[in-house]
């Protein structure tokens, strides 16, 4: 008979908490989160339109007040809306975090590793980064997903406990400006002080060229066209990442039309000689 007292008042108590009027509340309540987020990331897409030099800081902030928004927002929701004994979320509590320990590991593990990505921050919104085959600028990084788009406006979405094991190189760590690296290979016969100064020229009078950082070059004996060749590789930085292939195209395209005025010649097969496997 205690029993089933008992349970008639567990039924009870449950059917109190989630009467018409609260659910109701919870349901405003709800709506009233997304609306909020919604309307912070239409601003922050706004201002960074007017502030474009500040858009790496305005996605930052804009990304850390919408983790605060549903992880506190949810929270107090539930507490102030419906007040639930606390017995009842002590037993609730407990059931969910078992469930969820069983059946939404993954799920968990993506959580985790979300907030120790914003602790830890190996990449920021913004940055360009490679990640496996994929590279692409990261756009948001949620609670469970980092989504990035890349140069072919991919969209693609990458748990984030990938990024707790795997390894992700971010090229512009947080700034604006970041190092492209160009090739370009010439004949053994090439003066190649003369085509590091023409390199240089078409750098640095190119308009998404950073100048306040330093051009550099790594200069190797390469094989080229299944012959011996020399490989200029240019280090420039471009004012905005967003420029990047835009930069690297006006220094091939430019780059080319110097070495045909100079007379530079590139590597290739000899003559009406056969082909020759240099590895053989």
């Amino acid at each position: 008979m205690n029993d089933n007292n008992g349970i008639i008042n567990d039924l009870i108590s449950l059917f109190e908490i989630f009467n018409i009027y609260m659910l109701v509340l919870l349901i405003a309540g709800i709506l009233l989160i997304i609306a909020v987020n919604t309307g912070l990331t239409r601003f922050s897409q706004k201002l960074m339109e007017k502030m474009p030099t500040r858009r790496f800081l305005i996605l930052q902030i804009s990304t850390l007040l919408s983790f605060a928004l549903y992880i506190f927002g949810t929270i107090g929701l539930v507490v102030g809306v419906l007040q639930p004994p606390r017995e009842f979320l002590i037993a609730v509590g407990g059931a969910v975090a078992v469930a969820l320990g069983f059946a939404l590991k993954d799920i968990v593990a993506s959580l985790v590793a979300g907030i120790l990505l914003l602790f830890d921050r190996p990449f920021r919104v913004g940055d360009r980064v490679t990640f496996g085959d994929t590279y692409g600028e990261i756009v948001s990084i949620g609670l469970r997903t980092v989504r990035l788009v890349t140069l072919d406006d991919n969209l693609v979405t990458i748990p984030n406990s990938r990024f707790i094991t795997d390894v992700v190189a971010s090229g512009n760590a947080g700034e604006l400006d970041m190092m492209v690296v160009t090739d370009f290979h010439v004949s053994l016969q090439a003066d190649l002080e003369k085509v590091r100064k023409l390199i240089e020229e078409v750098v640095v009078t190119s308009r998404y060229a950073y100048l306040k950082k330093p051009v550099s070059f790594a200069i190797e004996e390469v094989e080229v066209a299944r012959t011996l060749g020399i490989r200029m590789r240019t280090k420039a930085y471009v004012l905005d990442m967003r420029y990047e292939k835009e930069f690297q195209s006006d220094l091939v395209m430019r780059v080319s039309q110097m070495f045909k005025a100079h007379g530079i010649v590139r590597p290739h097969p000899r003559g009406s000689e056969p082909d020759i496997d240099l590895t053989d």
